[in-house]
């Protein structure tokens, strides 16, 4: 390995060569500028960011409509204190409620309503396009089955952890 690390070219990243800095620049630049362009595309369209399609889509595809804030943290690998403030905001439109648990009183439900049930069809449609137009519509299918195997693997090589406050 120390061996490997001698030959390579040096980048502006230390620990990284120039394919691996390249490699991971290009991968950044492209996620940043997609999330930026669907961000804008949503907020535009829907007054909702990315991040509140994908909270309200995790209630709304969860058994009967509801689903424990602690599970929308888990799921989004996000501190519970900024699921509750999104989840207060998407409240604030009608997109969603809170209620008590059942038989828990600590335990806090996050619930679609009809409003948020219907955004979520209308921001999905709109997401989708989205995705067609900043991402995959520059790629073949080779390319599309190339990019869903690498984030595989490198979903299955990254460890998920809840943030801690």
């Amino acid at each position: 390995m120390e061996r490997r690390q001698q030959r390579r070219s040096a980048s502006a990243l230390p620990g990284l060569d120039i394919a691996e800095q390249k490699s991971w620049q290009n991968y950044l630049n492209a996620t940043l500028r997609s999330h930026a362009a669907m961000n804008r595309q949503l907020t535009g369209e829907h007054q909702l960011r990315l991040v509140d399609l994908r909270v309200l889509s995790i209630i709304a595809g969860s058994a009967g409509g509801s689903v424990r804030m602690g599970d929308v943290a888990d799921a989004m690998e996000s501190m519970p204190a900024r699921v509750t403030k999104r989840v207060r905001r998407l409240e604030e439109r009608g997109l969603v409620r809170r209620e008590m648990f059942p038989g828990d009183r600590r335990g806090v439900m996050a619930v679609i309503t009809d409003e948020g049930r219907a955004m979520v069809a209308r921001a999905t449609a709109t997401y989708e396009r989205g995705v067609r137009t900043h991402v995959l519509g520059a790629l073949s299918h080779a390319q599309m089955a190339a990019i869903a195997t690498n984030c595989r693997r490198i979903k299955s090589a990254s460890k998920p952890s809840r943030p801690t406050a």
